[in-house]
């Protein structure tokens, strides 16, 4: 009896939880959704999304073909199932990365006053620049890549993660408990491990959810102007590029591609609309 009724509280708090916070629930089961197409893409009926066959060109969506095919009698539902890989991938890892890079350097500004004005100068010249034009101008440098596509774009949004947690520090730095450690001898990694990091994680993770979404858009404009990964990888700005031309009279190779994008985008930036209105405490108060 105790085991069931402890499974029968988990299972209300866990259906109270996605009653107060919606949108982290649909956010999160789109999201889900879309991860598991990427990972269980070669079982989901698909082909090969590179082979050719232009003896079906351009065919409208049918049983055989559930997308209908491209200009080049690729399956076009198999190519946009492994799309979802790229722009997975592509989102995931730029917030993982500009967010450590972006949360050391604003540790590093906001607590040491020395490394301040040097580092939010160097910062605040690389926002100057829009994002999408710094990652055009990193990628004429090098070559088209999936790897070289996350590079650029996590350049570009580094500093926006860095002028967040600086901003953070600073405001932490005022605090008692802070200036407590500080005038008792703590050491100042000991300070920022216990009491800065911490607190800075919460509106960290928010913005991370923004920047995977913004890097999955970024990587298809990218793709779609021919700046981005090359034309052989299936990804959904690739294909709605190779299918622009064809806009007018077969609009569905640019439409399901693109219907896939938004609800990506949408999913993670419903999941970032429900954690900051759940890890914020005057958001949680309301609730």
């Amino acid at each position: 009896m105790p085991a069931i009724l402890v499974l029968r509280k988990q299972r209300r708090g866990a259906v109270g939880y996605c009653q107060r916070h919606p949108t982290i629930a649909i956010g999160g089961a789109l999201l889900f959704v879309m991860a598991a197409l990427a990972v269980l893409a070669p079982y989901l009926f698909t082909v090969d999304p590179s082979t050719l066959a232009p003896a079906k060109r351009v065919r409208p969506p049918s049983a055989l073909n559930w997308f209908g095919t491209d200009m080049l009698g690729r399956d076009l539902y198999s190519r946009v199932v492994y799309g979802a890989r790229v722009s997975l991938v592509v989102g995931f890892s730029v917030a993982l990365l500009a967010s450590t890079i972006g949360l050391l350097i604003g540790l590093a500004a906001g607590f040491v006053r020395v490394l301040d004005g040097i580092v939010m100068r160097v910062m605040d010249g690389l926002m100057s620049i829009p994002p999408i034009l710094l990652a055009i101008a990193l990628m004429a440098l090098t070559r088209g890549s999936v790897g070289n596509v996350i590079i650029a774009i996590t350049i570009a949004e580094i500093p926006r993660v860095a002028r967040l947690v600086r901003g953070v520090v600073l405001s932490l730095r005022e605090l008692p408990y802070v200036e407590g450690a500080i005038a008792s001898g703590t050491r100042t990694p000991m300070i920022i491990w216990r009491h800065i990091l911490p607190n800075t994680l919460a509106p960290l993770i928010v913005q991370a959810t923004y920047i995977c979404a913004s890097a999955m858009i970024t990587e298809a404009i990218l793709s779609f102007i021919g700046a981005g990964t090359p034309p052989i990888v299936p990804s959904w700005g690739n294909i709605m590029s190779e299918g622009r031309a064809l806009w007018q009279v077969k609009p569905y190779i640019v439409f399901f591609p693109a219907v896939f994008l938004s609800v990506t985008v949408l999913a993670v930036n419903l999941l970032g609309d429900g954690l900051r209105d759940a890890l914020d405490p005057r958001m949680a108060q309301r609730l």
